[in-house]
């Protein structure tokens, strides 16, 4: 059984005891997280998708929060002498996924 999500502008295919790495939260450890923008559904009986989905939501803990690794972001444009030389840490939820309620 899985479902698909979305969630901060990005869509997850999540199962019962997987962990994910989701857009920062307003959640803190050890707190409980429903995402009720469910796309699709599989069960048993088959997929549901749409408006037969609608009505599902998944439920997760939150497990930590925290900092992914650095990214360097590099400009640069010839003959001018312009280089210009950024980094940048992405926010970031890990959340476990407890159940799935079709």
């Amino acid at each position: 059984m899985y479902a698909i999500i979305a969630t901060g502008g990005k869509q997850y295919k999540v199962s019962e005891g997987d962990e994910i790495r989701v857009e920062k939260l307003a959640a803190a450890d050890g707190e409980t997280v429903t995402f009720d923008q469910v796309l699709a559904v599989s069960t048993d009986d088959g997929l549901k998708a749409g408006a037969d989905a609608a009505g599902a939501t998944v439920t997760a803990s939150v497990v930590t929060t925290g900092r992914a690794k650095k990214v360097i972001v590099a400009k640069y444009k010839r003959k001018t002498g312009y280089h210009k030389k950024n980094g940048h840490r992405q926010y970031f939820t890990q959340v476990k996924i407890d159940k799935i309620n079709a």
